[in-house]
């Protein structure tokens, strides 16, 4: 098959556990040609969706993931599967990239389906399954998360469309700069804001569990990092060897069907203690990392999945 991947500069990956690069890598073994462009190169021209771009190679070599052909633009309806690899922030121009690449249902395999990766992003998908969830506030009004707050004492803070745990606050029944974040994050953006009850079993780790097609295939556990309470890997949380317990088949089990009937192929939960806090659309990460400690094939199961769906 012909296979596109729409992701950030493919020059500056971390072989050795980037999810798109594995993804990647496990397509060209199994005899696929592959494809790059950046999501600034993705454009409507005259009724065509194209993208500016390389055809590549991968390779497991540290500071050179990829080589890559001359640049050309090609037809992206030409093309068997897209994957939607961009990271957040999910903003207008992501949003964007995910209406162009809906012009192409009918033709073309669109993974994750980008109707719902802009319909249900991570924060707000969560929202459809209350009774998996923390106690969770959505809302720009400080009087609202500030009542929330009072209710439930220790909180979490965070942007609704950040990622990777930037700007992630935690905030105790004492702390007084509650109004301070607010001006802070409203200065800059008219987004709203998440705010969850703090679950103090996140000091054991934030379980990231891989879901291909609905169904749960492994997971890590996430280990803050000393003085930290936030245990994504990009600032330092430690991936660790766990095993999937009878709550996460449980959550997994209820949220299963939904992802699987929106055509979310790959998605990566996240599971502090017994409750849901994330459901990962966009780009997931944790493949190489699951790869590794549970031996099992991750990239090709998430394949397995895709060529079934372009018979």
């Amino acid at each position: 098959m012909k296979i596109a991947f729409q992701m950030d500069p493919i020059a500056g990956v971390d072989i050795n556990a980037d999810s798109s690069f594995r993804l990647a890598e496990e397509a060209q073994s199994r005899g696929h040609e592959l494809f790059y462009y950046g999501p600034d190169q993705l454009a409507y021209e005259e009724g065509r969706i194209t993208a500016r771009g390389h055809r590549m190679t991968v390779q497991r070599v540290a500071g050179e993931p990829a080589i890559l052909q001359p640049e050309e633009v090609v037809d992206l309806a030409d093309y068997d599967v897209i994957w939607l690899r961009q990271d957040p922030p999910f903003d207008m121009h992501y949003i964007t990239t995910t209406h162009l690449l809906d012009r192409l249902a009918g033709q073309t395999l669109v993974v994750n389906d980008p109707f719902w990766v802009r319909n249900y992003p991570e924060k707000l998908l969560v929202l459809n399954f209350p009774e998996l969830t923390p106690p969770t506030t959505v809302a720009r009004d400080l009087r609202t998360i500030r009542a929330f707050k009072e209710r439930h004492g220790d909180v979490i803070l965070k942007p609704l469309y950040g990622n990777g745990g930037a700007g992630v606050f935690k905030l105790d029944a004492q702390d007084r700069n509650l109004s301070s974040l607010h001006e802070l994050f409203t200065g800059f953006s008219r987004e709203p804001l998440i705010v969850q009850k703090y679950l103090p079993a996140v000091t054991a780790g934030d379980k990231r569990v891989i879901l291909v097609d609905g169904e749960p295939v492994g997971a890590i556990n996430r280990v803050p990092a000393e003085g930290e309470v936030r245990s994504n890997m990009h600032v330092g949380g430690r991936p660790e060897k766990v095993e999937l317990t009878a709550r996460d088949m449980e959550i997994c089990a209820a949220i299963g069907p939904t992802l699987r009937d929106k055509g979310q192929v790959f998605v990566g939960i996240d599971v502090i203690g017994d409750y849901l806090t994330e459901i990962n659309v966009t780009s997931p990460t944790g493949i190489q990392e699951l790869e590794r400690f549970d031996g099992i094939n991750v990239a090709e199961k998430i394949w397995q999945a895709i060529e079934a769906k372009c018979v």
